[in-house]
């Protein structure tokens, strides 16, 4: 894979995913032995992030992919103490950003956001969430904790939750079409897939099927993907309390399911599955969030690299 910033999902090609997964597998191998050579990918080099938005996961295993492959970080902060807070624009920040660091990770909360910076500075981006749009990295390690788990062809997933906020929905959706993947998508009427999602993924001659309630499917799946309602993006407060709490997964859920059902969530997580289900071989949630030093370290090492 050779691109020269991350926006979105539509970048990647099936090349490209295996191209990054291949090397996350090798990174992972790695660091399971302790490999000392791993921080002789990237010394000195600098990586900067930029988070407009709160994050914990992505944020800190960016930090840790980056100084694992021997390089370093600078970390703007929180909105509240940076120039931001005075007024600076976004496209002012990336380019005084761009002088300090050989890459960027940028969460904003406007949609768009991640794609107007790539077009201000020659160093490569990586969008990290750009409000209900997209977030390709938590893409690519949720489909190397599939691949893990559950294979990427002949694969049947249930995507449950908040379908029109979740940009996390998108971005996997989207990359789920070079495979051979059928996907059920289960939320309240109010939460379905934007329009123009469904559009591009019919368009990309996605196998998908849309519900309100899992229990008809859930039997037939291979991997259930959980999302939390994104109370955040809601402009009223009335309408999330219609739709919270409406899914929920426990054990008794699991009971219906096959044995063998992969069970993620990109979290954090409110109260959308029972913390009973945890202590089951189906959970692999906490395992899908050390993913992401792994594919980070991947995605980095891939877009760092001149070759």
């Amino acid at each position: 894979m050779r691109q020269d910033h991350l926006i979105s999902a539509r970048q990647l090609s099936r090349a490209d995913v295996e191209t990054v997964l291949d090397r996350a597998a090798e990174f992972d191998a790695g660091l399971d032995s302790g490999d000392p050579t791993l921080r002789e990918h990237h010394p000195g080099e600098v990586l900067a992030l930029a988070f407009f938005e709160p994050s914990t996961r992505t944020k800190m295993s960016f930090d840790a992919a980056m100084k694992r492959l021997g390089g370093r970080v600078v970390d703007m902060g929180g909105v509240d103490s940076s120039s931001v807070k005075k007024g600076e624009s976004l496209a002012d920040t990336v380019r005084v950003l761009e002088g300090y660091a050989d890459g960027l990770v940028l969460r904003h909360p406007r949609e768009g956001a991640a794609t107007m910076a790539a077009e201000f500075v020659d160093v490569p981006v990586v969008n990290a969430g750009d409000g209900a749009g997209q977030h390709p990295s938590q893409t690519l390690l949720d489909l190397y904790t599939i691949r893990e788990n559950a294979g990427l062809d002949d694969l049947t997933i249930g995507i449950i939750g908040d379908l029109k906020y979740g940009r996390t929905v998108h971005s996997l959706a989207t990359a789920l079409t070079e495979f051979d993947a059928r996907m059920h998508f289960v939320s309240p009427e109010s939460l379905r897939l934007p329009r123009s999602v469904r559009f591009d993924l019919h368009e990309a001659g996605a196998q998908l099927r849309e519900h309100t309630d899992l229990d008809p499917v859930l039997s037939g799946l291979d991997v259930l993907y959980v999302t939390r309602i994104q109370r955040e993006r809601f402009p009223d407060e009335d309408e999330y309390r219609k739709v919270a709490g409406q899914f929920r997964v426990d054990v008794d859920t699991l009971d219906a399911a096959a044995d063998d059902l992969t069970v993620m969530h990109p979290l954090p997580r409110v109260d959308e599955i029972a913390p009973e289900v945890d202590e089951t071989e189906n959970a692999t949630y906490f395992e899908q969030a050390q993913n992401g030093v792994p594919v980070r370290m991947a995605l980095l090492d891939l877009l760092l690299t001149d070759e």
